[in-house]
């Protein structure tokens, strides 16, 4: 029985105002099997920009399999960030990022206490690259800052209460309209960058917890976001060698790969970026030309195959797997979505805008991309993904009965219920309480977390730690669903989420699909497992398919093939749910039923649970205000796997 009791008692205690955020270590994996570490890793030359099908999850001995399930977060904002500082976040900084993520309290900027309940495994600070550190340093009167122009400039507008004019020039300079160039002092930047990789060290707890020093390259050209958040590998005896790029450096994400693959080849260092939020990017995100306006050539493909294996597919300002008017058949596609504005606000009609959408969304993306390869000979768009926050209060939470929004004005109060626009840009009740990135790995370490980010065998959850195995092959036996073994003989007879499967020898058919979800322990059950296909035709129009594999309730589907829905057991008026329906745990064996071994195609896991109450809902039970008409007071929790491609093609020729 989840119930409004369990929200204020156990998990936010009213007489001293500590807020318990859940988060937990699930371990569900191979029975038997003790983590292990680095052996048997899938190596790629960092000096090099070629294609890697990057496939299994082992080079096939036992050791090598990943077994450990952990949770994180790789956008979490510090008062190191220009905005975050700005609006509220003075006294947070990366080492209290670390330490509430690990499960140590700490005070938020609000003056509430907040902890985490079920502590992370992993977290990196991603602050943006974009005057990393000057807010901070304009307060505390840094000197070495104040000895550029730009800075004593700011810090007059600052004295005379002027903060709009900042922002104003802080926009300019990243969107390259200013007349002058801000020359940040090389020392500061140098010391801010020590403090970040020397904080992640000090948190780096191998086999414990694992903390990745990296930041946020903070593109948006005209408002149109591309941001992408920049993940290193290594220590700070490579990670010191590194200069952030930002924005200001250059603003096409050619130009950061490019930095990335210079990183690579002079230190040996081992990077990625992530792309996240497509939503308000106005079509760029995952635009069919370059930057420049040109098409997209191989060389291109490879590059952004190479460097961005990962989508951040779900976060704070909404959810960007699928949208209503590109997939009107799917009924879960509306889902928290943002599609109103750009990351500058600017108000848009989604209406009239489906084909931004169209190149904004993971699923269509998923879609463009084999059309592309068909193209050019390599698959751009050939991501995993995972959630993230982006929180900028150093608080990692994504929990919707605990959720701690995103800014200082959107930290839990009744105010944040408000429609009207807060502090900083949006009404706070329009976020999303979402999400976390899930990692099967070999060991909490970061090499072997970081392994699992390179192969893509990570999923994203909007906030419940909800275990999914996904595998797929030709030869997945009906027996493994049952085995204790199941994943260690899954790896072995084909790949895991993330993973290429080529065309089948004579004699095997379609592909089979293993499938294992288990509810968040204390979370709710689960409804169903849905697989999400895309596909190419002959005349390479993209398709796509959502199949309901396995589900609770022993519900029948009707002639057309759809599943009932549960009733809900949300209850508004006390802001609980009970888990009369729904399963504990979902498994199935599953082969397409309308496979054509000549056409590329693509296949992802949707898990959903059964429905909940929205943040928002949680809140107004807990402020006793009104339920916000406009707002669902009840959501399905999702989470959503990297997918499994097939293509006809060997990998000598993709």
């Amino acid at each position: 029985m989840k119930s409004n009791s369990t929200f204020l008692g156990s998990r936010v205690c009213r007489k001293s105002p500590v807020y318990h955020i859940a988060a937990m270590l699930l371990l569900v994996g191979v029975s038997g099997c003790q983590p292990q570490q680095n052996d048997s890793a899938i190596s790629e030359t960092e000096a090099t920009l070629a294609d890697s099908p990057l496939g299994p999850a082992s080079t096939g001995d036992a050791p090598g399999f990943a077994t450990r399930l952990l949770w994180g977060d790789l956008h979490v904002h510090s008062n190191l960030s220009f905005d975050a500082f700005s609006f509220g976040n003075r006294s947070l900084d990366p080492d209290q990022a670390y330490s509430f993520a690990s499960g140590l309290p700490v005070q938020s900027s609000g003056g509430l206490m907040a902890t985490l309940q079920r502590p992370l495994d992993f977290l990196m600070v991603s602050d943006h690259a974009e005057y990393m550190g000057v807010m901070r340093g304009l307060a505390q009167g840094n000197q070495s800052l104040l000895d550029a122009p730009f800075a004593r400039r700011w810090q007059q507008f600052l004295d005379a209460g002027d903060l709009p004019a900042v922002v104003k020039e802080f926009r300019g300079s990243i969107q390259k309209t200013l007349e002058y160039t801000n020359v940040i002092p090389a020392d500061f930047e140098t010391s801010v960058w020590e403090e970040i990789i020397g904080t992640a060290e000090k948190h780096n707890k191998p086999g414990k917890f694992t903390a990745f020093a990296g930041y946020e390259w903070t593109s948006m050209i005209d408002g149109k976001n591309l941001h992408r958040n920049v993940v290193l590998a290594d220590g700070p005896e490579i990670t010191g060698l590194h200069k952030p790029f930002s924005a200001i450096d250059g603003n096409d994400p050619e130009m950061l790969w490019n930095h990335l693959h210079q990183y690579a080849v002079e230190t040996g260092g081992q990077v990625l970026a992530i792309p996240h939020h497509g939503n308000p990017s106005d079509g760029l995100m995952f635009a069919e030309s370059r930057m420049n306006g040109e098409p997209i050539t191989p060389e291109y493909a490879r590059k952004r195959r190479r460097w961005e294996p990962l989508y951040e597919v779900t976060q704070i300002k909404g959810d960007s797997e699928a949208h209503p008017l590109l997939s009107p058949q799917d009924p879960f596609a509306d889902f928290e979505n943002w599609d109103q504005t750009n990351i500058a606000m600017d108000p848009r009609n989604p209406e009239t805008q489906t084909p931004a959408l169209a190149h904004e969304y993971a699923r269509p993306a998923l879609k463009i991309g084999l059309q592309i390869a068909r193209k050019v000979g390599t698959n751009p768009f050939q991501f995993g993904m995972i959630g993230s926050t982006d929180s900028h209060t150093s608080l990692a939470t994504a929990d919707s009965d605990n959720f701690f929004g995103k800014f200082l004005d959107s930290e839990p109060s009744i105010n944040r219920l408000s429609n009207k626009m807060g502090g900083v840009l949006w009404a706070n009740r329009k976020l999303t309480a979402s999400g976390y990135a899930a990692v099967w790995s070999r060991s909490n370490t970061r090499k072997d977390i970081f392994d699992a980010l390179k192969r893509r065998e990570v999923y994203a959850s909007t906030g419940p730690r909800i275990s999914v195995r996904f595998f797929g092959g030709w030869n997945l036996e009906e027996t493994l669903l049952k085995d204790p073994d199941f994943a260690a003989k899954a790896y072995l007879a084909g790949v895991p989420m993330g993973g290429v499967l080529t065309a089948p020898a004579e004699g095997e058919d379609a592909p089979v699909f293993l499938i294992r979800a288990s509810k968040d322990p204390e979370g709710a059950n689960l409804d169903r497992v849905q697989i999400i296909k895309g596909w190419l035709t002959e005349d390479g129009t993209a398709r796509e398919q959502v199949y309901d594999v396995a589900w609770s309730d022993n519900r029948q589907k009707d002639v057309a093939e759809a599943l009932p829905e549960l009733p809900s057991t949300v209850n508004l008026r006390t802001a609980s749910y009970d888990d009369s329906t729904g399963s504990v745990a979902l498994a199935a064996l599953w082969s397409d039923p309308d496979f054509d071994r000549r056409l590329s195609a693509f296949y992802y896991l949707r898990v959903l649970q059964i429905k909940t109450p929205r943040w928002t809902t949680y809140d107004a039970i807990r402020y006793g205000a009104d339920l916000p008409p406009d707002l669902p007071g009840e959501i399905q929790e999702r989470a959503y796997t990297s997918p499994i491609w097939y293509t006809p093609q060997s990998p000598a020729t993709r």
